[in-house]
């Protein structure tokens, strides 16, 4: 079974505090603060190292980006991934969700054969949880989000298992399918050193936008029917008071300041 997982380098979770807002521009400052791959992209490819572990087949992981990006696809072949396609090319910046999409689902089709694509629900940095369904319906294909586990039924079919409130949905999909993932769905591997140094004799594939199936009408800031047209920083300012007094004192007057206030 042939799987292509879609991954991302988002700026690292754990350093979101260093990410500024530039007062003038409007725009986000990385500045400093190091890239890694989209955590819940890491569950996709772990999940379809265990697949393909299980059944044979290829794993092909695919990214769009900047040339830094390339750390994450290094990264990737050091989990132990068969191929990897980074699609790196000023036309495709500025890309919003949409745009995005048609620029893996053009890269995807030149792969060829799959019968799975793998990607992380969402990611940290925009959380829209939108690239894999419009990935999945530019290749008019279906797919499943928030899976938590994947099951085989035969050769044509899978059944994933999809987590709603208060419960979960068991749904069959005809294969080829797409199923983007939650982080319940498995624990991922980290790189060894061995996966490393076999990583450093595969090749990373750089796709430019002349090589895939696109128009320049549907791929970056052209192609993107969404913009960001500025952002700002948002400073919350509260009211603060210390009281004095034993405690029974400080307690009756919170109590009456509380409910001047109307809070209760």
């Amino acid at each position: 079974m042939d799987i292509v997982v879609c991954i991302k380098q988002v700026p690292d979770p754990e350093q979101f505090s260093k990410i500024k807002i530039d007062p003038v521009k409007g725009t986000i400052s990385r500045e400093g603060v190091p890239a890694v791959i989209n955590p819940l992209d890491r569950h996709a490819l772990e999940e379809a190292l265990r697949i393909r572990d299980q059944f044979s087949g290829e794993v092909t992981a695919i990214s769009m980006g900047p040339p830094q990006a390339r750390e994450a696809m290094e990264e990737a072949l050091a989990m132990g991934v068969d191929d990897a396609v980074l699609l790196c090319d000023r036309a495709f910046a500025g890309a919003d969700t949409l745009a995005t999409a048609y620029s893996l689902a053009g890269a995807i089709k030149k792969l060829g054969k799959f019968a799975l694509i793998l990607c992380g629900n969402d990611t940290v940095d925009g959380a829209t949880g939108q690239v894999g369904p419009q990935v999945a319906e530019l290749l008019s294909i279906p797919h499943v989000t928030y899976v938590n586990k994947v099951e085989f039924v035969d050769g044509e079919s899978l059944i994933a298992t999809r987590a709603i409130e208060r419960g979960y949905l068991r749904v069959k999909v005809k294969l080829p399918a797409l199923f983007a993932v939650v982080r319940e769905i498995n624990q991922f591997r980290l790189p060894t050193v061995l996966g490393i140094i076999e990583a450093t004799k595969k090749e990373i594939k750089v796709w430019n936008a002349e090589d895939i199936e696109t128009t320049k009408e549907t791929i970056g800031l052209d192609g993107s029917p969404t913009r960001v047209i500025g952002g700002f920083e948002l400073e919350l300012k509260r009211k603060r008071e210390i009281l004095e007094g034993s405690p029974e004192e400080i307690a009756k007057e919170a109590v009456k300041k509380l409910r001047e206030l109307g809070v209760i």
